[in-house]
């Protein structure tokens, strides 16, 4: 708690920074962030694993339907993601990556890149080291990450409204304990099933702005206790329920 609350007030100073020096200025390696440092603005046109890394944090701010390469390609569709960020967080929403954004993005990740509010444990009750699924460990973590970022996006549009992770990664065994489809994306690390508060609903219908390809909710076979929301090659939504 009090790492984050440190954190916050050290983002507040580089906002108040970037404000100063406008979005021509490099992202401020002095922060030296404990997960990751960006050292140079982002825009269109620009590539790089920095890039990847933005986008990985902005996959979760897109539009209905759509799905954001994580392909270190700053293009227009990542200019979009990273526009939407910002006004959701109050900055200045024009699709530039520059210090007041990256200083947002250190004040919501913790030391492992997880955003503040979700954590591995929560994605992965099956077991410790990520194996025995449909992907390496490290690939099935990887995903994780990426659907948890989703989930922070989803969460703050949703009113920074807490979300029950019931279930994350499985490992084959895990997944046939628990009765799981033997092609549950759940076996690949990127799948998230929700309880709770807000209702069924309105997850399901709040996940298709938020880069999730698969949703299935109330009215869909064994999904009446809960919102499953993934990302699939195959598109596919179904929540009858709730008119998905």
């Amino acid at each position: 708690m009090f790492r984050r609350i440190a954190r916050l007030l050290t983002a507040i100073v580089m906002i108040a920074s970037g404000a100063v020096v406008g979005v021509g200025a490099t992202a401020g390696t002095a922060h030296a962030d404990e997960c990751y440092t960006w050292s140079r603005t982002l825009s269109q046109g620009a590539s790089g694993s920095d890039v990847t890394q933005l986008q990985i944090r902005v996959a979760g701010w897109v539009t209905s339907g759509e799905r954001l390469s994580y392909d270190g390609q700053y293009g227009a569709r990542t200019a979009a993601a990273v526009r939407k960020f910002q006004a959701a967080y109050g900055l200045t929403a024009d699709g530039v990556a520059g210090p007041a954004t990256f200083s947002k993005l250190y004040a919501l990740q913790d030391a492992d890149c997880t955003p503040v509010h979700f954590s591995y444990a929560e994605l992965n009750r099956c077991n410790s080291d990520w194996s025995g699924g449909a992907v390496s460990a490290a690939t099935a973590k990887a995903n994780a990450l990426k659907t948890m970022w989703k989930l922070e996006a989803m969460r703050h549009a949703l009113g920074d409204v807490p979300l029950t992770i019931s279930s994350g990664f499985r490992s084959y065994a895990c997944n046939s304990a628990v009765g799981g489809s033997s092609t549950s994306r759940h076996l690949y690390g990127d799948a998230a099933d929700l309880t709770g508060s807000p209702t069924l609903c309105r997850l399901a219908q709040q996940a298709r702005t938020h880069g999730f390809s698969e949703i299935l909710g109330p009215g869909y076979p064994d999904h009446n206790d809960h919102t499953h929301v993934a990302l699939d090659p195959s598109p596919y939504w179904s929540a009858p329920t709730c008119g998905i």
